[in-house]
């Protein structure tokens, strides 16, 4: 954790642990299995014949190193530019200052170094906060939150981002979700390989390694996926927790969930689908409010009732 006035939970800490622990073994799980299977088919067809798949295992896992190490060191830029938004000074006009002075007080209430600061020209309402660490860091806020929320409750969503840029989030995230990466690359490079083959006789004998490769990175990633999704519900708490407590007003952050995710509903559905690929780095995610069940087992945020029922639990706490 960076060192900030921003407080821990050793509960979810200890919770992130046992999921990153658990990504882990599927990790070497995932390695062991691979292994067995090239060796297995290489003694059972000759030592050269599983040599074509160990080329895919390694193309798969170079470009999966690639796209984590893109994903960390220009997560910033991907984002804003995927929202369309624009770096503001303070002299940009009044939300511009607004927001600016914001940033300001949550920089001075936790000790930490001043992000760039972005407006994105949207009208859906909300904010994220990405980075690999606070030198590079940067906080953005779209139009449409700006008109919602009173300068306690944007303080409140502000406070929830910067803590994910003083916890080092996109690393914990990078780190995480690069197994998913590699295992959906295996699943569509056994495909293509498998589909684009030929129909010779060593084509037919490889298909009796691509497919158990197929098979074993299928549930990989979906091991890996409901994991990593597990995990981002458990910093988003994280989140709402210390940004909470940083600001010492749980209720202006419970009332911005509210509006927030209410005025999700008055979003036309094209907008919430091209916002999409935000949802991971969003204040809520782009979706229509109420969709439960099964659907919160895959979903990047907690839902609604859980993080209010954890406000309302700090709330009580600060009271004491």
């Amino acid at each position: 954790m960076a060192r900030t006035r921003y407080a821990s939970d050793p509960g979810l800490i200890a919770r992130m642990g046992a999921t990153m622990f658990l990504l882990g073994l599927v990790f070497v799980g995932f390695g062991v299995g691979l292994g067995y299977l090239i060796l297995y088919y290489g003694s059972r067809h000759g030592s050269t014949a599983g040599g074509g798949d160990a080329v895919l295992v390694f193309f798969a896992a170079v470009i999966g190193i690639g796209g984590a190490l893109a994903s960390y060191y220009w997560s910033d830029k991907i984002a804003l530019r995927t929202s369309g938004a624009r770096l503001v000074s303070p002299n940009d006009g009044p939300d511009a200052a607004r927001l600016h002075a914001i940033v300001d007080r949550l920089c001075a209430l936790a000790d930490m170094p001043k992000p760039r600061v972005a407006i994105a020209p949207t009208q859906m309402p909300n904010a994220f906060a990405t980075g690999r660490s606070s030198k590079v860091a940067v906080v953005c806020a779209t139009q449409g939150i700006l008109q919602r929320l009173d300068n306690n409750e944007l303080e409140g969503v502000l406070a929830h981002e910067m803590s994910h840029v003083a916890h080092k989030d996109v690393a914990v995230m990078t780190i995480a979700s690069f197994l998913g990466i590699v295992a959906a690359l295996m699943v569509r490079f056994a495909f293509y390989s498998e589909l684009f083959g030929g129909r010779g006789r060593n084509n037919n004998q490889s298909a009796l390694l691509i497919i158990p490769i197929m098979v074993l990175s299928i549930v990989v990633y979906c091991v890996s996926f409901l994991l990593i999704r597990l995990l981002s519900r458990y910093r988003e708490l994280a989140a709402d927790r210390s940004g909470a407590l940083l600001t010492g007003q749980p209720s202006a952050l419970a009332s911005a969930l509210v509006k927030v995710t209410g005025d999700m509903g008055r979003i036309p559905m094209k907008d919430l689908r091209a916002a999409e690929p935000l949802n991971a780095f969003f204040f809520t995610p782009a979706l229509r409010p109420g969709q439960g069940g099964i659907a919160a087992i895959f979903s990047t945020h907690p839902s609604l009732d859980r993080r209010l029922a954890e406000l309302d639990k700090i709330a009580k706490q600060l009271g004491r």
